[in-house]
């Protein structure tokens, strides 16, 4: 699939990945309903997407008590936290950033006030506030990159100038930087500097998604999930099994 990208950009092709995780996660900010996906064009994020962990019934945490509803939440309380992420793609990693602390979750309203007052203050503080902890790969064969960010603090496995793999675990799940609960942050983009980035579209391939409201999962051999869609990767066939 070709997708033209605006005239801004001189990146002309869709990406296909791989989700980075194993297990359910639920989609949040897709382009797929808006883009720009985040609502900016900032730090190559256009085309960026956002997945929580949940559970078979959609939860992202398991646990509801007062806190829940009038303050903040531990971090471990969540399912994606300190979940395995994956390399998407092929490459070598190219830029890492560790050292941002996992916040307090928030899913209380209360709670959120004065988290949203202070989204100036991140943006100010530069794109560590922001992205939280993270790591860029360029991918192989390609002149483009990807990102993935809000990672757990010590938790990335991997140097800059390392060669990863598809499916390679290469940190956690964490909520460091511009984040309200526990996600994986994941952007394609025409740069390693985030400052400057411009978004690049991109697509997953071979998974099963549930859409928001339907009872059954449909399997989907590339594309980007809908918003609030429950997402599982599926395991990729063997050659043989393709008759190769």
């Amino acid at each position: 699939m070709v997708e033209k990208l605006p005239a801004e950009s001189s990146v002309t092709r869709e990406v296909v990945l791989s989700l980075p995780f194993t297990g359910l996660w639920l989609a949040r900010n897709s382009p797929a309903r808006r883009v720009p996906s985040h609502g900016s064009d900032l730090l190559g994020e256009r085309y960026a997407i956002d997945f929580i962990g949940v559970d078979d019934h959609r939860r992202t945490a398991g646990t509801r008590d007062w806190r829940t509803f009038l303050a903040t939440e531990p971090p471990e309380r969540f399912f994606a936290f300190g979940r395995p992420i994956l390399a998407p793609a092929d490459g070598v990693v190219v830029d890492v950033h560790d050292g941002e602390v996992d916040h307090a979750g928030r899913r209380s309203q209360l709670a959120l006030v004065p988290y949203m007052l202070g989204q100036l203050e991140r943006l100010r503080q530069g794109v560590g506030a922001v992205a939280g902890n993270y790591l860029i790969i360029a991918l192989r064969d390609s002149d483009v990159f990807v990102a993935l960010a809000h990672l757990r603090a010590g938790s990335i496995r991997v140097a800059v100038g390392e060669e990863v793999r598809t499916g390679q675990p290469v940190a956690d799940c964490g909520n460091s930087g511009n984040s309200t609960q526990p996600h994986v942050h994941v952007q394609v983009m025409d740069s390693v500097d985030l400052s400057v980035a411009r978004g690049v579209p991109m697509a997953f391939r071979h998974f099963r998604e549930r859409p928001r409201g339907a009872r059954q999962f449909q399997v989907r051999e590339s594309g980007i999930p809908g918003e609030e869609a429950v997402v599982e990767p599926l395991p990729v066939p063997a050659a043989e099994d393709l008759g190769t």
